[in-house]
């Protein structure tokens, strides 16, 4: 089974630029395995959108979208939990 590719949004990019280091470090290696599995245990479906997931890291959220026809996984966020849903 192929994995899937990995792309980032510019803000998302940019959010993941801006977190610290060690982070840094958690987030790239949960996004990792989104390659792997993008509907790993823990993810969870957003109510009231189309295609949107999410996993946690701590008290940051990763939101992404997946494309099984392509095996694209497309991340759109990377914020604290009290911002990534506004």
């Amino acid at each position: 089974m192929d994995d899937y590719g990995v792309t980032f949004a510019r803000s998302a990019r940019r959010e993941l630029e801006a977190l610290e280091v060690s982070m840094v470090r958690r987030v790239i290696s949960k996004i990792d395995g989104l390659a792997r599995d993008p509907r790993p245990s823990g993810s969870r479906k957003l109510q009231g959108e189309q295609n949107l997931w999410r996993i946690r890291i701590g008290d940051y959220r990763v939101v992404y979208s997946i494309d099984d026809r392509q095996r694209i996984v497309d991340i759109v966020r990377i914020r604290h939990r009290r911002d990534v849903y506004r």
